[in-house]
């Protein structure tokens, strides 16, 4: 009689990896120094944008114009930690605040806009195209989430050269959908690139909830599979989004490959100038506003601190001069000379 076939062993299977994870963040204990540099920052930002979105209003700014409203701390809070000249940023179109908070002039970004000349691109960008070599800043870019993948590649030049420097990566959540995300998450961590992904949640991407547009949109997840560690931080809290910072460059300069951070944060005006916005009620933005401003909520930090109302007024005095000049600079200036229409097109050498 035959014998019974027995079935073969299972294959062994190999160990579990060790999936380290970084710390769980604090939020940031800020000087008194630091704290009235924040709420410059962040108003100044905001400032600007109202400004922007007044000229846009007049005809001064034309095309698509994205307003950073009500998403100051992310920028503030992320790139306060950064090292100019030494980390590079990349973000999509809605760049103006990140170059704010990166130090580069107003002025030059506000002629930018206005298409003039003395504009950081020479006025040929315009609001989604701006870039500072200079302050290792690579970009507003209008194709959605194309960004991440060059932040992938400024994020290999770091490692390359071996200079120190960390790539962050701005995206939102409605780029985290897009192919290209992936493909630069397994690239990053197989190759552990120094750079940190952030998408910036406000929650409608152009005009679609979160909720309704992604199957898992609990987005600081999304790079699990990849082996990438994900934290999902409070993005309308400055201090919060600081200690965050702390937490993600400590892992990636530490030689552990990239990281992903989640800021659930909101942007009170549409997607672009010309949103009407009539997917969320009035109410909705209001309740935010009351409740988790970045620029009001930081104020509650400044009494025991001692940071008095007149430090606070010429503060706001400063500001608003600093955008007017800023406006004034750009509608003085000249527009581009016709001879360069077709210049900086192609690269003239390698």
């Amino acid at each position: 009689m035959a014998r019974k076939a027995q079935p073969a062993a299972p294959a062994a299977q190999p160990a579990a990896p060790n999936r380290e994870r970084p710390a769980e963040p604090e939020r940031y204990q800020a000087s008194r120094e630091e704290l009235l540099e924040y709420y410059r920052q962040m108003l100044l930002i905001r400032r600007f944008e109202e400004k922007a979105g007044q000229l846009y209003g007049l005809g001064l700014i034309g095309g698509f114009c994205h307003l950073y409203i009500g998403q100051e701390a992310v920028a503030v809070g992320l790139q306060s930690a950064l090292e100019v000249g030494k980390d590079s940023v990349i973000t999509g179109y809605r760049d103006h605040g990140h170059m704010l908070a990166y130090g580069i002039d107003p002025k030059v970004i506000m002629a930018e806009l206005t298409g003039r000349a003395a504009g950081i691109s020479k006025g040929k960008g315009g609001s989604m195209h701006m870039f500072s070599v200079d302050h290792k800043f690579y970009g507003g870019h209008g194709i959605v989430g194309a960004q991440v993948s060059l932040g992938a590649g400024l994020g290999f030049s770091h490692k390359y050269k071996g200079d120190g420097g960390v790539c962050l990566a701005y995206f939102g959540d409605g780029a985290a959908n897009q192919g290209q995300v992936y493909e630069s998450f397994n690239m990053a961590e197989l190759w552990k690139l120094p750079i940190i992904f952030v998408i910036e949640n406000n929650q409608y991407a152009m005009g679609t909830s979160v909720n309704r547009a992604s199957a898992e949109d609990q987005l600081y997840r999304r790079g699990e599979s990849f082996r990438i560690p994900g934290i999902q931080v409070d993005g309308m809290d400055v201090l919060a989004v600081r200690g965050a910072a702390e937490r993600a460059l400590e892992w990636t300069r530490g030689g552990k490959g990239p990281i992903l951070l989640e800021l659930k944060t909101y942007r009170y005006r549409g997607h672009s100038m010309s949103d009407p916005a009539k997917y969320r009620s009035r109410d909705e933005v209001q309740a935010v506003r009351e409740k988790s401003d970045p620029i009001e909520g930081l104020k509650k930090a400044f009494a025991e601190a001692g940071i008095t109302d007149d430090e606070i007024k010429a503060i706001d005095k400063e500001i608003k001069a600093v955008v007017n000049e800023a406006a004034d600079f750009a509608e003085q200036s000249p527009e581009p000379d016709l001879s360069e229409l077709h210049t900086d097109v192609l690269v003239g050498s390698y």
